[in-house]
This record gives C-alpha cells, sequence and structure tokens, in this order.
C-alpha cells in the first residue's frame, strides 16, 4: 500500500465532513425527495439524479438531500420538499429534472419559490 500524503489526508477529512453534515445537520437548507413506491414509479430518481447533478454543481456545502417515503399523495408524485432556515417548507408536485432544476437554481439558491410547480406552503 502506498503512503498517504498530506494532500491525500486533507481531501479524505474534507469528504468526511461533507459527508457526515449532509447526514447529520448542520445545514441552512433541507431538499426531501419523497421516494415511496409510488414516488418512484412517477419518477423520483430522476429527479434525485438532477438534483445531486445541481448540487455537485454548486459550491454549496449547506445543503443537506435526503429521500423519505411516501408523503401520502400518490396522485402529485414526485413530491419535493424545500425547508430553508427561517422559512416556511414548499411542497412541490409533478417534478421531473428540469423542474428540480429549476426549483433548485431559483427557490434554493435565490429563494423564490417557484410557484407554478407549488402543491402547498407548511405552516
Amino acid at each position: 500500500m502506498a503512503k498517504l500524503t498530506i494532500a491525500d489526508l486533507k481531501k479524505i477529512k474534507e469528504k468526511a465532513q461533507k459527508d457526515t453534515a449532509l447526514r447529520e445537520g448542520g445545514a441552512t437548507v433541507k431538499v426531501t425527495v419523497h421516494m415511496g413506491t409510488c414516488g418512484i414509479a412517477a419518477g423520483a430518481r430522476e429527479v434525485m439524479d438532477a438534483l445531486l447533478d445541481e448540487m455537485a454543481q454548486s459550491d454549496r456545502h449547506d445543503i443537506r438531500v435526503v429521500n423519505s417515503g411516501c408523503m401520502g399523495m400518490c396522485s402529485s408524485e414526485p413530491n419535493v420538499t424545500i425547508e430553508i432556515m427561517d422559512q416556511e417548507p414548499v411542497i412541490y408536485q409533478h417534478m421531473d429534472g428540469n423542474k428540480i432544476r429549476q426549483v433548485f437554481k431559483r427557490h434554493v439558491l435565490t429563494g423564490e419559490v417557484q410557484t407554478d410547480f407549488a402543491l402547498a406552503r407548511i405552516k
């Protein structure tokens, strides 16, 4: 096994910190892709893939992406919930790859709720 350099160790540390922050919190934005059976059948995997692609292109480390089961609104799947600190959560419906990219760029990054896709605001 080759010896690790200081640069290698720093990269490992940064990756571990990033992975841990996404899992354990410390984020100011939480994006939940609802991936129950109905959500997956309606295209939630495509939504998650597009979201992760947008995350990789952004330089934001304060955004936590998670998945969850069905939220009981099968007719509006795929659903995505956006929670930004100190704001009301917004549930988006009938999402696809293009819509989640728009929601990410406008709502997550700049705070502009995309009312055309919104199902509800949670109080």
